[in-house]
C-alpha cells in the first residue's frame, strides 16, 4: 500500500502491470453476481409457465440491463486502477467500494424489478460509480485529471438522478429511466465524458498501463467462464433426469473450455502485448472492453442455456431457450471475430461460417430435445478450434498487428 503524494497516483514500475490481490477479490464477487443473474434468467425462461415468447424478450431485455450495469461498475474500476496506482491508499478505497456496492447489486438482482430491491440495486450502483469519481477529484492534484474527474461526477450525478427515480416508479419506467442512464453513461465514456462549458477528452491521449488492463479483461473473461461451470455443477447435482441431463452436462463443460480454446489462440494470449504496441493504447482498450462486454454477455447467455438444458432435459426446445442455448456462443464468436480484428487486424472466416452453422439450423432444432441442441453448439465450437489449431500448427506464433 502506497500512501504518498495523492497527486502521482500514476505508477511508474512494474507493480502497476499485474493485477492486485484486491482486484481479484473483486473479481470473485462477480462470480456471485453472475449466477444471480442466470438465476433470474431462469425464473423468466422456466419458472413462468406458458409465457408468450414476447415476455421472454422483455425479460431477457430486464435482465441484461442488469447486467450491463454490474459491466459499467467492473469496467469503470478496472480502468481505474489501469490509469492510477492499484496499490495506493485511495485506489484501494475505491475498490473496495467498488467490490461492496457489486455485492449489494448481486444479492438485488433477482427482485430488481419485481420487489423492493430495485432501489437497493440503484444505491449501491450508484454509490460505486460516483464515489469513485468523488475520491479521484479529491486526491489527484493535476488539474488535466481534475476537470476529467469533475466531468465524470457530473455525468454520474446526472444520471444517479435517473437511478435512484427509476427504483421508485413502475416497472416499464424503471426499465425506460435506467435505460436511459446506461446510454448516458455509456456515451459519455465512449466519447471523453464531454460536459458543456468544460469539453471532453480525448481517449486516444489517456495514459493507461496496456498490460494490466489486458489482464483485467483476460481475468474478468475468466469469471464469466468460471460462472458457466459453477451454474452447470450446480444445476447437475440437483437434477434427476438420468442420462439427458448427463449429457446436457458434458456439453455445458466441453462448450467452456472450448470458448477458453478459441478466446486464447492467440489474441487472448497477446492482449497486453498488442494494447501496449498500438500507436494509441487507449483506443485499443475502449474497443477491448466492448468487445469483452460481447463475449462476457455470450458466456452468461450460453450458462443460462445449459442450466436450461439440464433441469430440462425432455421434450422439445423453446424458441427463447435456443436463443440462450445457440444465440450465447453465436454471441461469444461474434464478439471474438471483433477481438481478433483488434489485435491482427483481419477476421478469420471460421467465426463467421460458426456463426451461420449455429443459427441457421434453429428451426430444426426446435423439434429435438435440448441436450442435442447443446450438443450441436459442442460441435461448432469445436471445428473454430481445430481450425484454428491448423492454422496455427508448424507456424511461428503470429504477432500482433493491431489496426489501431
Amino acid at each position: 500500500m502506497r500512501i504518498a503524494e495523492p497527486g502521482a497516483l500514476r505508477a511508474t514500475d512494474d507493480d502497476g502491470e499485474r493485477a492486485t490481490f484486491l482486484e481479484l477479490f473483486f473479481d470473485l464477487v462477480y462470480v456471485f453476481a453472475l449466477t444471480r443473474i442466470s438465476a433470474r434468467a431462469y425464473e423468466d425462461l422456466a419458472l413462468q409457465g406458458g409465457q408468450s415468447n414476447w415476455s421472454a424478450v422483455t425479460g431477457a431485455g430486464k435482465t441484461l440491463l442488469l447486467l450491463l450495469a454490474l459491466w459499467m461498475l467492473w469496467q469503470g474500476t478496472a480502468w481505474t486502477t489501469s490509469r492510477y496506482d492499484p496499490y495506493h491508499l485511495w485506489l484501494q478505497v475505491i475498490v473496495v467500494t467498488a467490490l461492496v456496492a457489486a455485492m449489494v447489486m448481486g444479492v438485488a438482482v433477482p427482485r430488481a424489478f419485481t420487489g423492493g430491491a430495485g432501489l437497493t440495486f440503484a444505491v449501491a450502483y450508484v454509490v460505486g460509480q460516483v464515489g469513485r469519481s468523488v475520491i479521484l477529484l479529491l486526491v489527484l492534484r493535476r488539474q488535466q485529471y481534475r476537470r476529467l474527474k469533475l466531468r465524470m461526477l457530473l455525468t454520474y450525478s446526472v444520471c444517479g438522478v435517473f437511478w435512484l427515480a427509476g427504483a421508485g416508479v413502475s416497472t416499464n419506467a424503471r426499465v425506460v429511466l435506467w435505460s436511459t442512464a446506461l446510454v448516458i453513461e455509456y456515451l459519455g465514456n465512449r466519447f471523453g465524458w464531454p460536459v458543456p462549458g468544460l469539453g471532453r477528452s480525448t481517449i486516444s491521449r489517456w495514459d493507461i498501463h496496456g498490460k494490466h488492463l489486458a489482464e483485467r479483461y483476460q481475468q474478468i473473461f475468466l469469471v464469466a467462464i468460471g460462472e458457466t461451470i459453477l451454474v452447470a455443477g450446480l444445476t447437475y447435482t440437483r437434477s434427476t433426469a438420468g442420462w439427458p441431463s448427463t449429457v446436457a452436462f458434458a456439453a455445458a463443460l466441453a462448450t467452456s473450455v472450448l470458448m477458453w480454446r478459441i478466446y486464447v489462440q492467440r489474441a487472448g494470449q497477446i492482449l497486453g502485448e498488442a494494447v501496449t504496441g498500438a500507436e494509441h493504447p487507449a483506443t485499443v482498450g475502449r474497443s477491448a472492453a466492448d468487445t469483452h462486454m460481447v463475449m462476457v454477455i455470450g458466456v452468461v447467455a450460453t450458462a443460462i442455456g445449459y442450466e436450461l438444458s439440464i433441469e430440462h432435459p425432455a421434450g422439445h426446445n423453446e424458441l427463447p431457450w435456443l436463443a440462450m442455448v445457440l444465440g450465447g456462443p453465436a454471441l461469444f464468436l461474434a464478439g471474438r471475430a471483433r477481438f481478433e480484428y483488434e489485435v491482427f487486424g483481419r477476421v478469420s472466416p471460421s467465426r463467421l461460417l460458426a456463426i451461420a452453422a449455429l443459427l441457421l439450423p434453429v428451426p430444426l432444432l426446435t423439434q429435438v430435445a435440448p441436450p442435442l441442441a447443446a450438443s450441436w453448439a459442442v460441435v461448432v465450437l469445436a471445428a473454430v478450434a481445430v481450425a484454428d489449431l491448423r492454422r496455427a500448427w508448424g507456424r511461428p506464433p503470429e504477432a500482433h498487428a493491431t489496426p489501431f
